[in-house]
């Protein structure tokens, strides 16, 4: 059976690339407007989702493997920042603070149209952070495109006294121990059986 990323993140490419799996990538085009009264959780579920639903015609006889990401603080979705001076208020209002982030995953057979959906949750503490560490963080990576304004899988690191969950890729966003799962449970085992 065919496999599909469906992303056009290149973090997220190269964490299934780790798995040594053949598989395809193609971006969905989705609003990813939160509704009103969604939750950072409910968010990244649904739009996990929808992202491996609006693929689904498109590509028949396919594992399609969606995710997406959200952080919360205190209740409050923190999203792509999309430019420096958005990243650097999004650190600032993180630092010191404990951030949620909720990887929405979904593998979808689009041979049977069954799914498998979940979140997976990964907390972080930041460091109470200056205004000049800030700034030299975001000139460093340029993390625009990531929700928290930081790259874990770099420099960001330092950005946290600790970080705590049960699948450290869904940090950077796929889930790496619940698709293997999710995988085997459609008969692709990246070890063999």
């Amino acid at each position: 059976m065919n496999i599909l990323l469906a992303s056009g993140s290149p973090y997220r490419k190269s964490l299934l690339e780790r798995l040594n799996l053949t598989f395809s990538q193609a971006s969905p085009d989705i609003d990813e407007t939160p509704e009103p009264g969604e939750s950072a959780r409910e968010l990244a579920i649904r739009l996990s989702r929808e992202k491996a639903l609006i693929l689904a015609d498109q590509h028949p006889d396919t594992l399609i493997i969606a995710s997406d990401q959200t952080a919360a603080l205190h209740n409050r979705i923190l999203g792509k920042p999309g430019t420096r001076e958005q990243a650097i208020q999004q650190l600032s209002s993180c630092s010191g603070r404990q951030v949620v982030f909720h990887t929405g995953l979904c593998l979808l057979n689009t041979a049977t149209a069954e799914h498998q959906l979940t979140c997976v949750d990964y907390t972080v503490w930041f460091r109470t952070l200056s205004s000049t560490q800030i700034a030299t963080y975001i000139d460093a990576e340029s993390p625009l495109d990531c929700a928290g304004s930081f790259k874990c899988e770099g420099l960001g690191i330092t950005l946290f006294e600790k970080m705590a969950g049960d699948d450290p890729d869904s940090l950077v966003g796929l889930p790496l121990i619940t698709l293997t799962t999710m995988l085997m449970n459609e008969g692709v085992y990246p070890l063999g059986r």
